[in-house]
């Protein structure tokens, strides 16, 4: 019985770990080049970095505002749902799942930077 339980809980742990990191649906991946290209045509976009404000500081493209991923949720109401909405945070773990969000709450054309700023050269 308990070897069917810990079966179990582990299939399930495996489900929440792939759904983490599964790329979301209704959301484009780009890699840091094509975010090269978007950044020279920035009107009709925004720009998001959801990384924590020290890590902002630190190093950061202009165009991106720092909005942390663990205010996103509570600052919706500063972005445009009918922008194109770029994401990006150091590996592209965080601006997954704040693409996630945003497709929740209605946003159309939600883009992530795959590799993040670790990918980044610019």
């Amino acid at each position: 019985m308990s070897t069917w339980v810990n079966v179990f809980l582990i299939l399930v742990l495996i489900y929440f770990v792939a759904t983490k990191m599964l790329p979301t649906k209704g959301v484009e991946h780009i890699t840091p080049d094509e975010l090269k290209e978007k950044l020279k045509r920035a009107k009709d976009r925004q720009f998001i970095d959801v990384r924590t404000p020290a890590e902002y500081r630190a190093r950061n493209i202009r165009q991106f505002k720092n909005i942390p991923l663990h205010d996103l949720s509570k600052r919706l109401d500063e972005l445009d749902r009918d922008k194109e909405t770029i994401v990006i945070c150091q590996s592209g773990m965080r601006s997954n799942q704040a693409a996630k969000i945003l497709v929740k709450n209605g946003f159309k054309r939600v883009v992530n930077v795959r590799g993040g700023m670790n990918a980044w050269n610019g």
